[in-house]
Formats: structure tokens, C-alpha cells, sequence
């Protein structure tokens, strides 16, 4: 017992490995909007496919000490001839426990690993609310979330040092 540390399982807590564990998982806000139905779900066969549109948002807060919830924000449209066939808004939300994770790392862990770990769930959503508007499911694209993180970080250094942040 002579060689047991301060936290009591006989490591050091410094020296203990980073861990993210999800905690819970939830549609936050979710809408879907059919605004030409029934007409267009008539005429669905006779036209091209729809253009689309998508936007993407990670936001994320602090719970606590170690916990953080880090929402998933999905917005999307699809348009004929300049009119709106159908649109999606969805919130997937998560409540995340970091440990051992330096503090520089933690915004990073938070909106690209989390909403990596989201992601299929939001996405199986929204393909099954479009499926259930009449339409073929739409599965929105893979999206690579540190590639969003590091232009959003090169965004912000743009902006400062243009002067306009």
C-alpha cells in the first residue's frame, strides 16, 4: 500500500489516459417542411431531381467541470425551378464527459469528434423525415468536420486581421 497515489487506484492522474464518453443524445429542435404537397408529390416522376442545399453549424457549452453538450445544426432545402420542394431544420444535440483532455484541445474535441460521433443519427433522421414527406430518403453527404473546424479557425484569422472581426 506504500506505493498507492493520492487518487487511490495506483496511478497518477496526470499520467491517466484522455477519455470522451457520450452521455446522452437528443433531438434538440427538429422541423420538416412539405410546402408543395400534395401537387408536387404528383408530379415527382416527370421531373429532374432537386437542387440542394445544405449548412452546417457545431456549436457547443460548457455543463460543468468535465461535461459539455455540443449540438449538430443540419439545414437543408431542396428547390425545382426556384421553389421549395421540401426543407429540414435539425438540432441533434449531445452531452459529452472529457477527461483528461488538455484544455487546448478541448474545442476541438468538442466540435469535431462529438459531432463526428452525432452525425450518423442526425443524418438517419432527416433521411427518414424526407422519406416520410413522400420523397426518396435523402441521406446528407459525409462531412468532414475538422476540414469545417480549420476553415472556420482561418476564417477568424482572416477576419482579424483585415480588421473587421
Amino acid at each position: 500500500m506504500a506505493n498507492e497515489l493520492p487518487n487511490g487506484n495506483g496511478t497518477d492522474a496526470a499520467n491517466a489516459a484522455p477519455s470522451l464518453n457520450a452521455l446522452i443524445q437528443y433531438t434538440k429542435d427538429f422541423s420538416f417542411e412539405n410546402p408543395k404537397a400534395p401537387r408536387v408529390l404528383a408530379q415527382q416522376e416527370a421531373q429532374q431531381g432537386p437542387q440542394m442545399s445544405l449548412q452546417v453549424n457545431v456549436s457547443t457549452t460548457p455543463l460543468g467541470d468535465t461535461d459539455y453538450e455540443t449540438v449538430l445544426k443540419l439545414d437543408g432545402r431542396a428547390e425545382i425551378n426556384g421553389e421549395t420542394v421540401f426543407a429540414f431544420d435539425l438540432s441533434y444535440g449531445g452531452v459529452f464527459r472529457l477527461q483528461n483532455i488538455p484544455q487546448e484541445h478541448i474545442h476541438p474535441v468538442l466540435v469535431i469528434d462529438c459531432a463526428r460521433l452525432l452525425f450518423p443519427f442526425a443524418r438517419q433522421i432527416i433521411a427518414e423525415a424526407v422519406q416520410g414527406g413522400g420523397f426518396p430518403p435523402f441521406y446528407v453527404p459525409p462531412i468532414d468536420f475538422a476540414a469545417l473546424y480549420h476553415q472556420n479557425l482561418q476564417d477568424m484569422q482572416d477576419m482579424q486581421a483585415s480588421g473587421t472581426a
